[in-house]
Order: structure tokens, then sequence, then C-alpha cells
């Protein structure tokens, strides 16, 4: 008989296994179909890396550090614990849309499996880098950078789930694919999740700007695959993670500067 909650610990596991490189007693290997099903509980694993990066800053802070080189040291924080997972997504994406130029579908998908960067890719993991350093760096306050970042994680992989239930896998094989689509409890959960850690930290108006900017960030987001590659990746999901980090930083920056 199933322990009560133990369902809910194996998902936790799987996401943690999969969104980070934190060591953990996985006895199974991750299945894709693991992922879809579990997929709710990426704002919680994403608020786990959102905390790492803001007690880093909180300790670079604290030790008289200014924001720049604490926001810097934050933001790698992040990339330490995640392995760099989303970065890597959307520098493959890049190059695979921006690169492939007039390529066909099966080429730029090809180039999107290349472990090589191209200038596309480095050129938009430049930006992501700076315009998140400098959100953080312009917040300055430790607290309102924490939130901010507990915020962005949760959030911003609160918008995955829907994604995969909606745009059709570009592959026929590959992460994506073997996932399959989400259950509607796990895309549900993940959404109010993710509004949930927006609304507390950024506040109600906040909140409803990063919705806003998020929707339309996912539908451009859709819209752009679906022409280029006729479906989502696991790539692409990694682009839109790092999209919706974006937007929510630099709200919340423009909110502290208001």
């Amino acid at each position: 008989m199933t322990k009560p909650g133990a369902s809910l610990a194996t998902d936790l596991k799987v996401i943690m296994s999969f969104c980070t490189r934190l060591p953990l007693l996985q006895t199974a290997p991750v299945e894709g179909c693991d992922i879809a099903r579990a997929s709710w509980a990426f704002p919680i694993i994403g608020a786990v890396v959102g905390g790492a990066g803001a007690l880093v800053y909180w300790t670079a802070f604290g030790i008289g550090l200014p924001p720049p080189p604490a926001a810097a040291l934050a933001l790698a924080a992040t990339l330490v614990v995640t392995g760099c997972l989303h970065e890597d997504g959307l520098a493959d994406t890049m190059d695979g849309f921006g690169g492939g130029g007039g390529a066909d579908r099966a080429r730029k998908l090809e180039i999107m499996r290349d472990s090589r960067l191209g200038t596309y890719g480095a050129s938009a993991l430049a930006m992501s880098l700076l315009l998140r350093w400098s959100a953080l760096a312009a917040i300055a306050e430790p607290a309102l950078v924490a939130m901010a970042l507990v915020a962005a994680h949760g959030a911003a992989r609160g918008a995955m789930p829907a994604f995969m239930r909606l745009v059709p896998p570009a592959r026929r094989d590959g992460l994506s694919a073997n996932a399959g689509r989400p259950p509607l409890p796990s895309v549900g959960a993940a959404a109010l999740l993710g509004i949930g850690m927006l609304g507390l930290g950024l506040g109600l108006f906040g909140a409803a700007i990063c919705l806003v900017l998020l929707a339309a960030a996912s539908l451009l987001m859709a819209r752009l695959a679906m022409n280029q590659i006729g479906g989502q990746t696991g790539d692409v999901l990694g682009a839109l993670e790092q999209a919706g980090e974006i937007v929510i930083l630099m709200t919340a920056a423009a909110i502290a500067k208001a």
C-alpha cells in the first residue's frame, strides 16, 4: 500500500533529478512519461533554484559586496544548481532558428542537436545573462532580490506544462516526444503554483503584468516553434523558461525603481 504523500515525494524527486544537479537518491532513471506526470512540481523545484541564488546574493551583500557582483554570484549559483539546463536549451534553439536560416525543418532540428555553440546561440545566451544580471543589480535590496528570484524561477517553470500540452512535439523521438502531454491536473497545478509565487514575490499588480507578458511570450514562442520546426522540443522549453525569467526579473526591477 502506498503511503500518503509518497507519490508527491516521488514527483518532486523526479523533477529535482531532471531540473537540477543536486545530489539525490534516485533509484530509477527518469523517463519522459515521469516528467510529464510530475510536471506540476516544476514551480516548486524552480523556487528551490531561485532560493539558492537568493541565499548567495544575501550572503554576498552581507559581507559588503555591492549589488552588481552580488547579482553575478547569485546568477552563477543558479547556473551551478541547474547545470545550465535551460541556458543550453535557449542557445540550441536560437542556433537552430537563427543559424538555420532558410534550411528545412529537418536541418534546423539537426542544428539544435549539435552540441557546438553558434553565433546566434552565443548571442542569445549572452543577452539572457546580461538582462537577468542587470535586473538583479537594479533591484539591489536583498529581500526584494530574493522574492524576485523565487518568483522568476518558479513562475517561468510553471508555464512549461501548459506549453507541453498545447504545442505538439516537433520530433518523433527525444525527451519532449517521449514525455507526451502532461495531464490536465498537472498543468493546472503548475500554473496555480506559478501564479501564487508571482503574487507573493511581486504583488498583485506586478503579477498581473507578468502574466500578460508570460502569455505573450508563450504565444510568440509557440508560433515561432511551429513555423520553424513544426512544434516544440526540450530545447524550446528551455528557451521559454529563459524568456519567462527575463520577463519576471525585468518587471520586478521596474517595480523596485518605480
